[in-house]
């Protein structure tokens, strides 16, 4: 449902300047200017002083950066979200008066009129791949609540892709700038061109469902954007609820070296049920490595240093669970639809495109 928009209307007094002392006679002396206190010679970064030693506004980011990082980012979704629920707003009301409906109606016309109904044999494949999620509901209140839930996920996606259609017609520029860290990329494995103007930074558990969703999404990004993303894998194994992601993270390393990273990286989230030691050497196999350099590697944990220090280094730039993913240092948490991802490299390279610098202005985070 569309709100209306309220008029707020500011309004100024101005009142007329009373002087109380205009028929005063002038003072006979001034006084001399006090001397200045000792804060007002305090340079402007400074934030505190501890027995006169000075604290300054750097050393406070340098120590809080990653938790500042994260609220910043925080408070820009939200101010992102309440914006293009705005500007979405004012274009469906501008469409609506120029076709002479209302806003509802044109909705109805537009989206809810030119969704497909979902069929039958789509609910009952919907409830065969996620019948386990459906706990001891019958088999037809599954199928009221599937159809339900494929109409309202249809409906959205209709909705966006609207006013995505209306937001290209209209001259929208979107001044808001979000708030960025720099994250490094070092020798972590990687995809994509060197010089991509989109790098996208993942942080991620081979054993985490939400991780193996993502990748999908990542694909698809690489398909609907060639040549323009580059992705580099980092490690972030939640050890404490997922026993074998750091082994699995070892193998991946071990495979590296063999140049097979990204074979033994879509084994492993494919099959996140078989990570046990011995069914990361069977896939080892699989993939035709040279079975004993990667036993003898995964045996050895000799890439036991590259995870910890993945997760210590993900740590500081504000990652606390995964997947979590950097795009040229935007913050994104979470197993986002593929929507949201791709909003934001058409963002990026957007603004590449308009002649900012490929290398965006960052936080450096210690």
């Amino acid at each position: 449902m569309i709100r209306s928009l309220g008029l707020v209307v500011l309004a100024a007094a101005v009142a007329a300047p009373f002087n109380a002392q205009a028929a005063a006679p002038p003072p006979k002396s001034v006084a001399p200017a006090p001397s200045p206190s000792p804060a007002a010679s305090v340079p402007s970064d400074v934030v505190a002083t501890i027995d006169g030693e000075p604290f300054t506004a750097r050393q406070l980011e340098d120590m809080a950066g990653a938790r500042l990082f994260q609220l910043r980012t925080q408070q820009y979704q939200a101010q992102r979200q309440i914006l293009d629920d705005e500007i979405a707003r004012r274009l469906l009301e501008r469409e609506a008066a120029a076709r002479k409906l209302t806003a509802a109606d044109l909705l109805k016309q537009e989206v809810e009129s030119k969704v497909a109904p979902v069929t039958e044999a789509e609910q009952k494949a919907f409830y065969e791949q996620n019948k386990a999620r459906m706990g001891t509901m019958s088999e037809a209140d599954a199928l009221k609540r599937i159809e339900a839930h494929l109409r309202e996920q249809r409906v959205g996606e209709r909705q966006a892709e609207f006013l995505s259609g209306l937001r290209a017609k209209a001259d929208v520029r979107v001044m808001l700038e979000p708030p960025r860290v720099a994250v490094p990329v070092g020798d972590n494995p990687s995809r994509g061109p060197l010089d991509a103007p989109v790098t996208i930074v993942e942080f991620s558990d081979f054993q985490c469902p939400f991780c193996s969703r993502a990748t999908a999404t990542l694909k698809k990004l690489d398909e609907s954007f060639p040549g323009k993303i580059r992705i580099v894998y980092r490690d972030f194994p939640l050890v404490q609820i997922h026993p074998n992601a750091a082994r699995a993270a070892e193998a991946a390393a071990c495979a590296n070296d063999q140049g097979k990273f990204w074979a033994m990286h879509d084994v492993l989230f494919e099959h996140q049920d078989k990570l046990g030691e011995a069914d990361l050497k069977q896939s080892a196999v699989a993939l035709g490595l040279d079975a004993a350099a990667f036993d003898q590697c995964l045996e050895s944990g000799r890439h036991s240093a590259q995870w910890q220090k993945d997760t210590a280094e993900g740590q500081r730039y504000g990652v606390s669970s995964t997947p979590a993913f950097f795009i040229n240092g935007r913050l994104v948490v979470g197993a986002q639809p593929y929507e949201s991802f791709a909003r934001l490299v058409e963002e990026e390279l957007a603004r590449v495109g308009q002649g900012a610098p490929t290398k965006p202005a960052t936080t450096s985070i210690r």
